[in-house]
């Protein structure tokens, strides 16, 4: 028990230290001001765009969506290159090699992707509550909701992550693996404009990954009751996205650690030889 609650202090503190770290890189610092600049050009050429006939503004429907998608997107692609990456470089194969240090290891993941989640919303938040008015149309208790939305998010979507950084052939291969599905997702799940416009069979592809969950669940945390009629069934269906978000939370849980611990057992020296070489070769 000692050594256990050891290795997840261990992994708390390498996760604080290369969060900091990345606050500090220029790399990720370009990566935050890109999002942010994106997402708010593209809110602020749209502003006078009315949804339907419901008297909002597109910024007020889509950036609550942006932010469920930025989360999902953080909490996927984020640990699923880090742990392809560190599978390549040798750094799993060492963590497995100390007593109980893949629990530190994935402790350090956790808290490193779940910190970095921060930042990733507020250069697009902060920034846009300054830019458009009323996007946060519920006080308090809308704001009780985001919280929750980005909890249920995390527990949701990292598992995910870390599975597809677990099966991944190789880091190149991220970019098809998981990257571009993502990406086709975020674009059916209603982030930019109602779902409604799209196929039904479309529409049910998506209500079947957290995405679609998350835009909806930050969509009923800013929105008013009545923005309610432009989703499916007119209703914000919080019961049915506490489910959703829920059992992906559950079946992540479950199955991310044994995939985890399966890859981990099958990893060897030979293999992460190999990785550097294919990845050298890739280079040239």
């Amino acid at each position: 028990m000692n050594r256990t609650r050891h290795a997840i202090k261990t992994g708390i503190n390498r996760g604080w230290t290369e969060f900091m770290l990345s606050l500090k890189s220029p790399q990720d610092q370009g990566f935050y001001l890109f999002t942010s600049l994106a997402a708010l050009g593209y809110l602020w050429i749209n502003r006078n765009n009315q949804i339907e006939d419901t008297g909002l503004f597109l910024p007020s429907f889509a950036m609550p969506s942006i932010l469920g998608a930025l989360i999902a997107f953080g909490l996927v692609i984020g640990p699923g290159y880090s742990l392809a990456m560190e599978r390549e470089d040798g750094t799993l194969l060492r963590a497995k090699a100390v007593p109980h240090g893949l629990t530190g290891y994935v402790t350090g993941q956790v808290f490193l992707h779940s910190a970095s989640t921060i930042p990733s919303i507020a250069v697009i938040l902060v920034p846009g509550l300054f830019l458009f008015d009323g996007l946060m149309q519920n006080g308090v208790s809308g704001w009780g909701r985001v919280v929750l939305m980005i909890l249920l998010g995390l527990l949701a979507t990292l598992p995910i992550g870390i599975i597809l950084g677990s099966v991944v052939p190789g880091v190149q291969k991220m970019g098809t693996w998981g990257l571009l599905p993502v990406m086709i997702l975020s674009g059916v799940s209603g982030i930019f404009f109602p779902i409604q416009g799209l196929w039904t069979w479309v529409q049910w592809v998506a209500q079947a990954f957290p995405i679609y969950w998350l835009g909806i669940g930050m969509r009923s945390a800013f929105l008013p009751e009545a923005a309610a009629t432009l989703e499916i069934g007119g209703s914000w269906r919080s019961t049915e996205t506490l489910l959703v978000l829920a059992a992906w939370a559950i079946a992540g849980m479950v199955l991310a650690p044994r995939v985890l611990r399966r890859m981990a057992q099958r990893q060897s020296g030979s293999q992460v030889e190999a990785a550097r070489d294919q990845a050298t070769q890739w280079v040239r």
